[in-house]
């Protein structure tokens, strides 16, 4: 399966799943009015990388800003993420990356790890 790839620019994340190691990464920022364009590759691409069982995946969303659209993608995400490690014998750890001192971004993960059935990690950065 190939990488996939999508590099961030204005309102619009960085997306960098890379299929041999399993660490997939969605990072800067993502505040675009639809996220259709976005977030339909990301949820297919994981569709098909979910396929196959057993596989280890890390997944961290390290974002400064985000908004109300892409929460809810983050929430679809999540969900799939879930899936995956009860259904497929995934091994699934879910890393929430924030700044030091932002507490809203901590607080957005403090909410999202509610939801995980999988290993949630907060970690805060200098």
């Amino acid at each position: 399966m190939e990488n996939l790839y999508v590099k961030g620019y204005e309102e619009r994340p960085t997306i960098n799943f890379d299929a041999e190691t399993g660490v997939l990464e969605i990072s800067d920022s993502s505040y675009p009015e639809y996220t259709n364009e976005i977030y339909t590759p990301v949820m297919e691409w994981l569709e098909q990388y979910f396929e196959e069982e057993g596989r280890t995946v890390t997944f961290n969303f390290r974002l400064d800003y985000f908004n109300t659209s892409t929460s809810f993608r983050f929430q679809q995400i999540i969900m799939a993420l879930n899936e995956y490690a009860l259904n497929k014998n995934g091994e699934v750890t879910i890393n929430w990356y924030y700044q030091t001192g932002d507490i809203d971004m901590q607080e957005n993960g403090e909410d999202y790890a509610k939801d995980a059935k999988v290993p949630f990690n907060l970690l805060a950065y200098d």
